[in-house]
């Protein structure tokens, strides 16, 4: 009887498991072939895989229509600035929060805990580009990548949490051999944290390289530093009157070789931070 109800359970959760890797892959899939369809073909629908022919030709008007090669310039260089910058911040202030004592900590904690529950969204875009402008910093990419990297909380709290299941005798051992606050942190700390830091930062990476509405919005002013999932969406009516799917989806096809990039050779670090900060927890 034990047998038959492990059995059940584990086929239910292997069928669970099925049902989750189809819906996760199938748009993929979706799109990479699709983009080798006609766009009647696409927009009639019917069978999965091509029927007229392989178009590799869409993928050479992607190119040339949305001139990549500069919109995955800049998806690069915004994407790799915000995770650098979210890194540090977020390692930095998830030391102060985790092993210093100051006046406003469980304030300041409670407004990151209480903010991050709050979807302002596209509410917020309007303050931030105010803001820029009065900076001066709505027409050169700085401003957008500060944009992306704002709201760092749940980051924070990954390090800071991190950071607290590390032994406080180890401060104390680096205090007592001469270290400061700044020493403890970068020679002892850092290379302790390099998991979940590592999490952190595949996390904004591909939230900076996803990134749409922000993205659309900061760029406005500045079209030359539009990013490559900016450039995908307008794909769709770039070409003539009529909607240009298949040319919109070998534009994604091509936008998310990157990202999948990124992760296939990170992959272990991101695994082997969720993992030890589940055990150190």
């Amino acid at each position: 009887m034990a047998k038959s109800k492990k059995l059940i359970f584990g086929l239910g959760i292997g069928i669970f498991l099925a049902i989750m890797i189809i819906f996760t892959i199938y748009p993929i899939l979706y799109a990479v072939i699709g983009s080798f369809k006609t766009n009647g073909e696409l927009t009639a629908g019917g069978s999965f895989l091509p029927q007229t022919g392989w178009h590799i030709e869409n993928y050479y008007k992607a190119f040339i229509e949305a001139d990549f090669t500069k919109y995955t310039f800049n998806s690069v260089i915004i994407s790799l600035s915000c995770m650098i910058i979210a890194v540090i911040t977020s390692a930095l202030a998830g030391y102060v929060f985790a092993r210093r004592k100051f006046v406003g900590k469980k304030f300041i904690m409670a407004m990151y805990v209480g903010l991050m529950f709050i979807a302002l969204g596209s509410v917020t875009l309007y303050p931030i580009y105010a803001m820029l402008t009065r900076l001066g910093l709505n027409k050169n990419i700085l401003g957008l990548i500060l944009a992306l990297t704002g709201g760092q909380a749940s980051n924070v709290l990954l390090v800071m949490g991190f950071v607290q299941s590390i032994p406080k005798e180890l401060d104390e051992a680096a205090i007592i051999d001469g270290c400061s606050i700044y020493g403890i942190f970068f020679r002892v700390i850092s290379p302790l944290i390099k998991p979940i830091l590592a999490v952190v930062a595949l996390f904004v990476f591909r939230n900076s390289w996803n990134d749409y509405v922000t993205t659309l919005v900061m760029s406005i002013s500045m079209p030359n530093l539009k990013t490559l999932t900016v450039a995908v969406v307008q794909l769709k009516y770039s070409m003539n009157a009529a909607a240009e799917w298949h040319i919109m989806l070998a534009g994604a096809s091509i936008a998310i070789i990157p990202i999948l990039i990124v992760y296939f050779f990170a992959n272990k670090q991101f695994i082997a931070g969720l993992t030890a900060g589940a055990v150190k927890g």
